[in-house]
């Protein structure tokens, strides 16, 4: 039995995952309703319909074509689509519109874009090509390099943007492709460690100032505030970083502790890098997202401001009771009280109007859309199809994760949809052609040429 085939029921199937394509559907219906019921009698109420409606039919004609495709095509010419990212996400920083401090969107008259979406899984599709072409080489170092620097551009423009909930996304996607293509784990946690440096340092320049008492009280604290920042003493503790590593080798070596001198390298490499990657997202993070991420950190320092957002969802949620209030019923959601109720907290108008049977019938949707992904993947003939459907599998599994978390305050509001139920036409529109693109692999699995 081969790495792929693992199922003679599903390989005698026809060319659709009807399983799939239905749970899709009903996601999107119910999503469709949430989305009418949550901006009805808003001004802006028949704007956000008009362009929903009108994204549906564009992401039927996505999914249409990634199902009907020969997946194989994005391999033939990942060059061109490669650069086709990299001209997007070009473009929109030079002709783009600014949006709460983001140059992220193309606005042409009522139609909007944001390349992100679709850059996000044609970069699955780009990366998935360069693992499969040197699979026999993944675990050396030139292999994880050549990823990186792959991926390192598409990551700089978006940064550029800034669009750091594209990040949050893309970020752990790669990680977890580069898993599941064989790499070496001591490449893998050099990753994983770099973003948590940067994650740490970003915490702590967000967290001390929150507490003006033990910032004047702590002189480690007030060290820490001037002496890791920016300018002479940015380089000063790149300096002491790479001083330290060196001397913990030199220690290793005379107690002939056997550690080999390019773990050093890579470790003061991670340190230094999400250092210096901390810092790029001090000087571009904007203040709205910077109040996000302090009311996660320390909701009582803005209670009525950025923390109210997180409050008044978990309220509508829990008002919802076992069965929920019914469709166009909602009160939370329908008076206004939850901001960003058609988009970033969307679970809460389906738990306020749909109850705790319909928040778990949504999750058991996508946690059955996440399984015949898996499926897909494991039918798949080739490691390229194999690798794609991971990239979109682990895609939509960090979007729930993000975004489910939000709605009840375990996660920093991060301005993530959720895809298929939340407003959005370019998600909209890039889910279902990921969607379209694993059901092309399913078509053309190894009992199906």
């Amino acid at each position: 039995m081969t790495a792929f085939a693992t199922d003679r029921r599903e390989l005698k199937k026809g060319r659709l995952d009807w399983i799939l394509a239905a749970t899709v559907a009903f996601i999107a219906t119910i999503g469709t309703v949430a989305i009418l019921s949550s901006v009805t009698g808003l001004p802006f109420g028949e704007r956000v319909i008009h362009i929903h409606m009108m994204a549906l039919p564009v992401a039927a004609i996505l999914f249409l074509f990634g199902w009907s495709a020969n997946y194989q095509i994005y391999q033939d010419q990942w060059k061109a689509l490669y650069g086709l990212i990299l001209g997007l996400l070009l473009a929109v920083l030079v002709l783009g519109s600014t949006d709460r401090g983001s140059r992220s969107w193309f606005h042409l008259g009522p139609i909007s874009m944001q390349p992100s979406e679709l850059c996000r899984v044609g970069l699955i599709l780009v990366l998935a090509n360069y693992l499969d072409r040197n699979a026999p080489r993944v675990k050396q170092l030139s292999t994880f390099l050549g990823a990186v620097l792959l991926i390192l551009p598409v990551f700089a423009l978006i940064m550029l943007q800034p669009d750091f909930s594209a990040l949050i996304v893309t970020f752990p996607t790669l990680v977890a492709m580069l898993y599941c293509a064989g790499a070496s784990l001591a490449h893998l946690f050099s990753v994983v460690g770099f973003g948590c440096v940067t994650g740490a340092l970003t915490v702590l320049w967000t967290l001390i100032p929150l507490y003006p008492d033990w910032l004047e009280e702590s002189a480690l604290a007030q060290n820490f505030m001037s002496f890791s920042k920016f300018g002479l003493p940015a380089l000063a503790c790149v300096g002491v970083i790479a001083a330290l590593v060196f001397f913990a080798w030199k220690a290793c070596v005379r107690f002939r502790v056997r550690v080999r001198p390019a773990h050093f390298i890579g470790a003061a490499a991670v340190l230094i890098g999400g250092y210096v990657t901390a810092i790029g997202v001090q000087t571009q993070i904007k203040d709205y997202q910077r109040k996000r991420f302090e009311a996660f950190l320390a909701p009582q320092a803005d209670p009525r401001g950025a923390g109210y957002n997180v409050l008044q969802s978990k309220i509508a949620i829990g008002s919802g009771g076992f069965w929920g209030k019914g469709a166009f019923s909602g009160t939370q959601a329908r008076l206004g009280f939850v901001p960003e109720r058609h988009t970033d907290f969307i679970m809460a108008v389906v738990g306020e109007e749909m109850g705790f049977v319909g928040s778990f019938g949504v999750l058991a949707l996508y946690l059955l859309m996440l399984w015949r992904l898996t499926v897909i993947a494991r039918l798949s003939r080739d490691q390229f199809g194999y690798l794609s459907c991971c990239g979109i599998f682990s895609m939509f599994f960090i979007y729930l994760c993000i975004n489910f978390g939000m709605a009840v305050g375990v996660m920093p509001v991060a301005g993530v949809p959720l895809p298929l139920l939340s407003y959005g036409g370019s998600n909209l529109a890039a889910s279902f052609w990921a969607f379209g693109i694993a059901e092309s692999v399913y078509a053309r699995r190894m009992a199906l040429v």
